[in-house]
């Protein structure tokens, strides 16, 4: 289970019928700080950058999102030892897709190792989908720190991912992955 904590909840409710209750339990992980505290810190300075999605057929998802929303193929790429370190799966091979579409970006991942599980066919729309949210940073390195000093469970350390480019994942409150990244031009504009 790694380091995340896990918290269960025990509540009791009294009804007004002669005071029979109802037990109830609620069992989760928490990945993020234990408390916000706003007064400590202000907002860290990223903008909102791109969506990530782990796809079966890299092809498939590319002629998808092409041809049905309007998005272009920019680049295709295979992910290097750099990205295994990023996302915590050292070893990983995937095949990567930068797609845009005016000012939004999709980027598609096809894993091969290791295999992700397929989304079962009774899945809702509250189940998870997305593999991470990306954010811009003009300094990756100083809001990680600043994040990590908040009790934010980072996966690694700032990887110089290319020249000049730094990207560093962390987990959000309910363990979506999120993404810093800092470069000298916005991700679309360089595709």
């Amino acid at each position: 289970m790694g380091n995340e904590e896990w918290t269960l909840t025990l509540g009791v409710n009294i009804l007004p019928d002669g005071g029979k209750y109802i037990m109830y339990r609620n069992l989760h992980r928490d990945f993020g700080p234990k408390k916000i505290n706003s007064k400590k810190m202000k907002n860290i300075d990223v903008r909102f950058e791109h969506v990530a999605l782990s796809v079966f057929d890299l092809e498939r998802s590319i002629d998808f999102y092409c041809m049905y929303f309007g998005f272009e193929l920019m680049r295709t790429m295979q992910g290097s030892e750099l990205l295994g370190k990023i996302v915590g799966m050292p070893g990983c091979q995937v095949r990567i897709a930068h797609l845009k579409c005016g000012s939004n970006a999709l980027e598609l991942f096809e894993y091969k190792v290791p295999e992700g599980k397929l989304i079962p066919d009774d899945r809702i729309q509250a189940d998870k989908g997305f593999i991470h949210i990306g954010f811009r940073s003009d300094n990756v390195r100083q809001e990680y720190e600043k994040l990590k000093m908040q009790g934010v469970r980072f996966i690694s350390d700032p990887v110089e991912f290319r020249k000049d480019v730094w990207v560093v994942y962390f987990h959000g409150p309910d363990g979506e992955v999120c993404e810093l990244r800092e470069s000298e031009k916005r991700m679309i504009d360089v595709w």
